[in-house]
């Protein structure tokens, strides 16, 4: 009975495939939805907004489209929050499943099962997780095909902006190997002058954290110069002290010499993923911190210098640190410690530390923890940020890798390989 029930899953995931090269935007959901008819079932998207705060449905001509889904106390928020199956107690024959591009959440997935399935199934769960990987890449590779996609994932209009920023930006999670690394910026809809970058290659991961002066399409304009031209020099073979110099030569070239100068403070890492070596340079950025078992390891001081785009200092030097398996470090722009409660006190480095301390003994995914950690800062906050707030958070570590995937691998075929079931 399940060698026939994979065999039309291997249909179903044909027809998927088949039908994308020529799919539009706004056919996923019912493209999707139509291959998972030969199994019995059906399926409905639901894509996370830019603020992680609700799910919201990806529209089907014809169909009415349910209100959003809080993503804190509700059972498909859940599955998405913690990156697994989540059957749903009140919907017999429901399950939700984590929508993941890579280890990317784009959101969940609700699947009505067969009347004779039952949803806490190991292997059901696993086929599920196969379809739902599919799609999520299907979503990933339209997502600039149309409107469609964008516009599910938005709760408000974003400014010019935010809209040159996050074509600029990649995923927020990216995890490897040896590496789980995750990223949040706010506010989502009006981010002006704070962006991220990353590359993993070989035994290096290389990270980028820059925030521009001021806000608005001016400091956009700034980051994504920077941002560009770091890329560039990395990927012609550059290390940090050539990057960071073609950021300064960029900046000038666009805005100008001393007195116009439009400078952008950031930091760039590269770590070594066999010895765990960290290289750095901070033009004007927070101290990262670094937590250890859950406890504060220290702050990454050293390879100081001034913000890109003045210039460059003649003996500017690399600092390195030393990073032991199962490290997180958090990068932070000052968006994040300056962010001021309603009587005016800022966050700090003690109490951002102090949060960080916390989420971190909850073993929680990567991106999970960033997201919970922006949500206490917002906490302190208790309104819309007054400059734009940018965390990047790394785990050189295995184990941390696998909690940003979802569900235990993919049984192998008896007889060919190790069984893992």
């Amino acid at each position: 009975m399940d060698h026939r029930v994979d065999l039309r899953l291997l249909q179903v995931l044909g027809e998927m495939t088949a039908s994308s090269h020529l799919m539009q935007a706004d056919e996923v959901a019912p493209k999707v939805d139509r291959a998972l008819s030969r199994l019995g079932m059906d399926a409905m998207i639901y894509l996370i907004d830019h603020e992680q705060m609700v799910l919201n449905v990806l529209p089907v001509a014809g169909r009415q489209a349910p209100s959003p889904i809080p993503v804190d106390k509700s059972v498909p928020g859940r599955a998405y929050m913690l990156v697994q199956p989540e059957p749903d107690p009140e919907q017999p024959g429901q399950l939700w499943v984590p929508l993941l591009d890579g280890t990317e959440r784009l959101g969940v997935i609700r699947f009505a099962l067969p009347s004779n399935v039952d949803p806490h199934d190991p292997r059901w769960q696993q086929r599920c997780e196969l379809v739902a990987g599919l799609a999520a890449h299907l979503v990933q590779s339209k997502l600039c095909a149309g409107d469609i996609l964008p516009g599910t994932r938005r709760t408000r209009p974003m400014t010019v902006a935010a809209e040159l920023m996050w074509r600029m930006l990649p995923p927020l999670t990216s995890s490897h190997e040896r590496l789980a690394l995750t990223a949040i910026v706010e506010p989502c809809y009006d981010i002006g002058g704070d962006g991220y970058d990353y590359a993993v290659d070989g035994n290096t991961a290389w990270l980028v954290l820059l925030d521009a002066m001021g806000r608005g399409l001016t400091a956009a304009v700034a980051c994504a110069v920077a941002l560009s031209a770091i890329r560039a020099t990395r990927r012609a073979g550059g290390g940090l002290l050539e990057q960071v110099r073609a950021a300064d030569e960029s900046l000038v070239e666009q805005f100008g010499p001393t007195g116009r100068a439009r400078f952008v403070t950031g930091l760039l890492a590269q770590v070594d993923l066999e010895t765990g070596l960290l290289r750095y340079i901070n033009a004007g950025i927070p101290l990262p911190i670094i937590l250890r078992d859950a406890d504060l390891l220290g702050v990454v001081t050293g390879g100081a210098r001034v913000p890109l785009g003045l210039r460059t200092p003649v003996d500017m030097r690399v600092g390195e640190q030393q990073l032991q398996r199962g490290d997180r470090m958090l990068l932070h722009t000052d968006g994040v410690v300056g962010a001021r409660a309603a009587d005016g006190s800022a966050l700090g480095a003690a109490r951002l530390t102090q949060l960080a301390t916390d989420c971190e003994k909850a073993r929680l995914p990567a991106p999970e923890t960033l997201r919970r950690l922006s949500l206490a800062v917002a906490g302190h906050r208790g309104g819309p940020p007054s400059d734009d707030a940018a965390m990047v958070l790394v785990e050189w570590s295995p184990a941390a890798a696998k909690r940003t995937l979802a569900g235990p691998p993919f049984p192998a075929v008896p007889g060919e390989g190790e069984d893992r079931s």
